[in-house]
């Protein structure tokens, strides 16, 4: 009779008890939460702005990575030229740390640069242009002879590349001119009227939402004034050493 008791006892102790492994419903949950707050995945604050510290990693990062491709170098080969481990430099090409002096001039020995281009793009000035409404600046280009009005809305500060984008506006005083051919990409988004654009042996025709991006050296322009007034925007976009 003790030894049924007993095992009674022992049987009702495993039921009541936690079995191995299993976790208690409050441990699920706070377990969820730190998931749910960081514990599991992450994601990324589109609204977050990088401290001076972690843009100057980025900017020198980018700039090991532009100049070893320039090389033709594997990360491998370029850590063993500059006496420091493949995983040390895959740290510095992604902004993952700070490389102290040694280590850029080591870096620089290996690229056959200065260590002053490490910092060159993280120097570099950056500006945006404001224009308000109709105080774009007229420009003078050979459309303006027919009657075509030409705002410059912006320009970029690139040492490489050109963009202007413009604000067209044709009247019922406008008139067809000599097609435009030029270096670079054009990108055309028609805000009012129509337009029968050319673009080498091919007229599309342009109304308000429409837009055309085409090879700039081709001969285009705006063949046909369909209705009028037209206002259409104009990017263009060049290398600066095709100037």
């Amino acid at each position: 009779m003790k030894e049924t008791r007993r095992a009674e006892a022992k049987s009702s102790g495993k039921a009541a008890g936690k079995r191995p492994g299993a976790a208690s419903s409050s441990t699920r949950k706070q377990s969820a939460s730190k998931s749910s707050n960081g514990g599991g995945v992450q994601f990324q604050d589109p609204h977050h702005v990088a401290s001076r510290a972690t843009r100057l990693e980025s900017a020198i990062g980018r700039e090991v990575r532009a100049f070893r491709h320039q090389l033709g170098m594997t990360v491998t080969q370029l850590a063993q030229n500059a006496n420091m481990s493949a995983g040390m430099l895959s740290k510095i090409e992604n902004g993952q740390t700070s490389p102290s002096l040694a280590t850029l001039t080591e870096l620089s020995r290996a690229l056959q640069v200065p260590v002053t281009a490490f910092f060159r793009r993280f120097e570099e000035e950056r500006s945006a242009t404001h224009v308000k409404a109709g105080q774009g600046l007229p420009i003078e280009r050979r459309g303006t002879r027919a009657g075509h009005q030409y705002q410059l809305l912006g320009h970029s500060f690139s040492r490489l590349l050109a963009v202007e984008p413009y604000l067209i506006t044709l009247s019922k005083d406008s008139d067809v001119f000599p097609i435009f051919q030029h270096e670079g990409v054009e990108f055309l988004f028609m805000l009012e009227g129509e337009v029968g654009y050319r673009h080498g042996d091919k007229t599309y025709l342009l109304q308000p939402g429409d837009s055309l991006y085409f090879d700039a050296d081709v001969p285009h322009g705006p063949e046909e004034l369909r209705k009028l007034p037209a206002r259409y925007l104009s990017v263009i976009c060049y290398a600066r050493n095709a100037e």
